[in-house]
């Protein structure tokens, strides 16, 4: 059932089996411990204006410092984008499971990878580590099987958002790159029932003929969701087919 994961993928599923476990026995002892602070915004709204007015200001506001997406980068996807100055990008692989004790830790890893690898009809293919650059997030490159239609970008975007569940206020609107390629994109709320936070969560779709590309912006909170919408921009206005 479990697959193996690589890099950074792995290290989450390793920390969410671990939280999760805690979390049980922290249920059963009836004590609940806040584990970070709710963000500050993370009550408020996503609202079109809000997302207009965040593109403007994220227009410029970051340099491109590679990109990914082409045969020989660091990920090869459908699509081409930028990637923000000191981003770091590794592909997301699975592979045959490397076996294991068998133990109870072990398929709630199993569980959780897979829950990180799939997200509704889409597959991580790909993510681009903020920390290098002094933020505490991702974006994260999806993607479906070939035969969808570009009149399906929304249906699947909206597939995309409620598979991952506790989400709501999901504003979608349609977008174009520079390069001429268009997207549906959504802004929304997502909330973590162990943290008893909501924050503020982004993505856009387009769909190629190899298949729809969903590419994700989350981050620890609502203000560091915030601090690298910059580099989710450069993304979005400089998306390419490859």
């Amino acid at each position: 059932m479990g697959r193996a994961v690589r890099g950074t993928v792995l290290a989450q599923v390793a920390l969410l089996a671990q939280v999760a476990l805690l979390a049980q026995v922290a249920l059963l002892a009836g004590v609940l411990t806040g584990c970070s602070e709710s963000a500050e915004d993370g009550d408020a709204k996503p609202s079109a204006s809000a997302a207009e007015s965040a593109t403007a200001d994220a227009k410029d506001a970051v340099k491109s410092g590679g990109s990914v997406g082409a045969a020989g980068s660091a990920c090869e996807l459908p699509v081409t984008f930028d990637t923000a100055e000191k981003w770091q990008p590794e592909a997301i692989e699975t592979e045959a499971p490397g076996g294991g004790s068998g133990s109870e830790e072990d398929e709630l890893a199993a569980e959780l990878a897979e829950g990180l690898l799939h997200q509704g009809p889409f597959t991580a293919a790909c993510e681009i580590d903020a920390k290098p650059a002094g933020n505490i997030g991702f974006i994260r490159v999806w993607t479906g099987e070939a035969g969808a239609k570009v009149g399906e970008a929304q249906a699947l975007l909206k597939e995309f958002v409620a598979a991952e569940g506790n989400t709501g206020k999901a504003e979608y609107s349609e977008f174009s790159s520079d390069s001429g390629v268009l997207g549906t994109e959504v802004a929304y709320l997502y909330t973590s029932e162990a943290l008893e936070e909501t924050k503020k969560e982004r993505a856009f779709v387009t769909v190629t003929p190899d298949g729809p590309v969903v590419v994700h912006l989350g981050g620890l909170d609502t203000r560091e969701h915030e601090d690298m919408l910059p580099a989710y921009e450069l993304a979005k206005r400089t998306l390419s087919t490859a």
